[in-house]
């Protein structure tokens, strides 16, 4: 299967679960991020605000302030994504219609301990397809990035395989339901 049929595929099976199914799975699944040991051990989360076909983050992103973890979250400025400081109320849609904070207090990829990887597929041994912007790759590549990489999905977004590029970065660990 080429790239863009696994997206649309994806796209379907994610328009197929209801909002209540969408919000059952995302709660099983940040249950489960929260039970790893890199959570408990990560100062910083680096997450996302999710767009419609993502597993929903606006309720965890906010509980986990609550737990007193640093959230950051990505902006894109070109073809450059930097994570800010995430406040609720410190959102606005940015580019390519994405929520995104606002501010100029940049956090350093040094900083961040864990990080939470949307894509539209992954395998269990994680792989991962994106959009096709490479956001998070390029990202991932940066010096001094050295997270954990959590990636997170609904079930209907796993793979047996997928198709691959060298400069793909695999996440450490995929947590679905």
């Amino acid at each position: 299967m080429e790239k863009s049929d696994i997206r649309r595929e994806v796209r379907q099976r994610i328009k197929s679960l209801s909002p209540e199914e969408r919000m059952a799975e995302a709660r099983s699944i940040f249950d489960r991020v929260e039970a790893l040991d890199s959570f408990h051990k990560a100062q910083c989360v680096a997450a996302f605000v999710a767009m419609p076909d993502e597993v929903p983050t606006k309720e965890i992103l906010e509980r986990w302030l609550k737990l007193g973890k640093r959230i950051v979250v990505p902006r894109v400025e070109g073809d450059i994504m930097r994570f800010y400081d995430y406040s609720p109320d410190r959102i606005v849609v940015g580019a390519y219609g994405i929520e995104e904070p606002i501010g100029n207090d940049e956090v350093a990829p040094r900083e961040i301990d864990l990080i939470i990887v949307p894509a539209r597929a992954f395998t269990l041994a994680g792989a991962r397809l994106g959009r096709g912007g490479g956001f998070y790759d390029k990202y991932m590549s940066l010096e001094g990035f050295s997270a954990y990489k959590v990636g997170v999905a609904f079930g209907c977004q796993i793979f047996d395989e997928l198709p691959t590029d060298k400069h793909d970065i695999l996440v450490d660990r995929v947590v679905f339901e």
